[in-house]
């Protein structure tokens, strides 16, 4: 028995991955996160799986099955939401794996913060205004370590992408304003991806209280920067090199001169 740790993307089935799903479709045991997965992947699960929902299970319990399935022939498709890498939970589940001679593989997904950059239509990195994204949370029940604090954190002005971090928009906002001005562009995007996605647009200084307008308080990204402000105003960042005619790069030689045929 192999465990496959999936990212099963941010909400829209069709952005699991082809190999995901592919490991899905052969899967004799999924283990999803019911609260947060969309359940309509399960449609490409085996008719015949063993179906677990995680979202009542402890650690333990999850482990369990990995256990009691080592035995067995197949495999075990445990899918996580967005990218398993980025707050998934899954680091102790690869050491119980590892320490229990239970074979595992991850397979990544799309991660939420791409989806509402997509969602936004806003590219994160842009010449001569950004080029860091720095993808964090507020301190919850989960504490941040003390040098991740947002107001170290956002003193270079980064794009900002918080997750888990809703119910604390306020603090956070406060935190991240000791830095960015009040009228820095930032968005929420509740739950990227999927049929009932929302955006919420403003600025830095006012974007708590129009989040809490609109009850969002959970499965939502905040995005801080001001890359965001393309949108309105295209001139605020430089064209990029790559696709610049009088840049060359191992693939193609600039072009001649003004004025040269």
């Amino acid at each position: 028995m192999k465990v496959f740790f999936i990212g099963a993307g941010p909400g829209d089935p069709e952005l699991l991955t082809l190999k995901g799903r592919r490991i899905l479709g052969e899967a004799d045991i999924v283990i999803h996160a019911g609260s947060l997965v969309n359940p309509e992947i399960l449609r490409f699960a085996r008719g015949d799986a063993e179906i677990h929902d995680s979202s009542g299970m402890n650690l333990d319990q999850v482990t369990a099955v990995y256990l009691r399935a080592r035995s067995l022939p197949g495999t075990v498709a445990r899918l996580h939401t967005g990218d398993p890498s980025l707050y998934g939970a899954v680091q102790e589940q690869m050491e119980f794996c590892r320490r229990e001679g239970i074979p595992f593989e991850t397979v990544p997904g799309v991660s939420s913060f791409s989806a509402a950059a997509a969602a936004l239509e806003q590219e994160l990195t842009l010449p001569g205004l950004t080029q860091t994204v720095v993808l964090t949370r507020a301190a919850g029940r989960t504490p941040t370590p003390e040098k991740e604090d947002l107001a170290l954190l956002a003193r270079s002005r980064p794009t900002m992408v918080l997750f888990l971090s809703m119910e604390q928009i306020q603090e956070a906002a406060e935190k991240l304003l000791t830095s960015y001005p009040p009228d820095t562009p930032a968005a929420v995007v509740y739950r990227a991806s999927w049929p009932d996605q929302k955006i919420i647009r403003g600025t830095l200084g006012e974007i708590a209280r129009l989040a809490r307008r609109e009850g969002i308080r959970r499965q939502a990204l905040v995005v801080v920067g001001k890359a965001l402000g393309a949108r309105e105003n295209p001139e605020i960042y430089q064209k990029s090199k790559l696709y610049d005619p009088g840049f060359s790069h191992g693939r193609r030689d600039a072009a001649a001169g003004e004025g040269e045929p």
